[in-house]
């Protein structure tokens, strides 16, 4: 049994730990509430811009738009495809690094030719991962340049992400671009989500009841219904990236709350368990000091 002072040591270590993991629960929650609020003020933007790009194409059904483009004419083993992969920046968060991450790989093992397949990853976890897996030689490109946290999200950032896959797609460089993320479904279920994000697909806007296109009187756009989709489809880009980004937070800060949660209550077992040890050693120096003292004064009296 170990002595009264390295028992009063580890219950000590042990109040340390607790206090951290409470603060990070704390903080976890602090920021999940954020995220949320955030988003939610952002939502009937992006809602209110999803519907005029569904106008535009019920009244401009045959509007070509570069990114509409489904390339059909590359077949399928030769598109380049870029996925948007976010992941955390940190760790102690229980499996939710581990889910996205393993979610990727078998995407990946589905992919017709790894070598036309392009990894904007998100997130440290994430970019040390698939940066050791390219070392070994079992893996896509990763783009070196695309250094971007998952932290605190913003639409400042979610654009610059959109202005890049978007420039590439024009450029011919990628082919059909991917988001592979994870949703919060309920407080207690996540689940790891993938959303095409190029090209865009009509089907995806002026759905009519049996799931045909809306076709309305032609009208006119200014300066032209092309230039309209131009500046449309990058903000609307945009939110899709935001959305995923926000949703991907809200789940680490869960996964970390959770995890936190579980270490605070593991932490306070332990502090009960080592103070009834440390009374039983206590109670046991001080029955060994009584026996001791009495048999020192019977060797007295005699």
């Amino acid at each position: 049994m170990p002595n009264i002072r390295e028992i009063r040591d580890r219950i000590e270590s042990i109040k340390q730990i607790l206090k951290i993991t409470n603060a990070m629960y704390l903080i976890s929650s602090s920021k999940l509430k954020k995220a949320r609020k955030s988003l939610e003020s952002n939502e009937p933007y992006f809602y209110k811009l999803q519907e005029t790009i569904e106008s535009v194409l019920e009244h401009t059904p045959h509007t070509e738009q570069q990114y509409f483009n489904r390339r059909s004419d590359i077949p399928q083993e030769k598109r380049k495809k870029g996925y948007i992969i976010i992941t955390g920046d940190k760790g102690l968060c229980g499996s939710y690094n581990h889910n996205i991450l393993k979610y990727t790989e078998q995407k990946l093992d589905e992919a017709a030719d790894l070598d036309n397949c392009y990894l904007f990853v998100m997130g440290q976890v994430g970019r040390m991962y698939f940066q050791r897996r390219i070392k070994s030689g079992k893996h896509a490109y990763v783009d070196g340049e695309f250094l971007y946290t998952t932290q605190n999200p913003t639409l400042y950032r979610a654009a610059e992400i959109a202005d890049i896959v978007l420039d590439k797609f024009r450029k011919g460089e990628l082919d059909e671009v991917w988001v592979l993320y994870t949703d919060m479904v309920t407080s207690s279920q996540q689940e790891t989500r993938t959303v095409q994000l190029l090209p865009f697909e009509r089907r995806h806007f002026g759905k009519d009841k049996d799931g045909t296109i809306k076709k309305l009187p032609k009208a006119s756009f200014v300066p032209s219904p092309e230039k309209v989709m131009e500046y449309l489809i990058p903000q609307y880009a945009k939110g899709i990236i935001y959305g995923a980004m926000v949703e991907a937070f809200c789940c680490e800060q869960q996964s970390r709350m959770t995890a936190m949660d579980a270490a605070t209550n593991s932490a306070k077992d332990m502090i009960k368990d080592l103070s009834l040890l440390y009374n039983r050693a206590r109670q046991a120096a001080i029955t060994q000091e009584i026996t001791e003292v009495c048999g020192g004064a019977v060797g007295v009296e005699e």
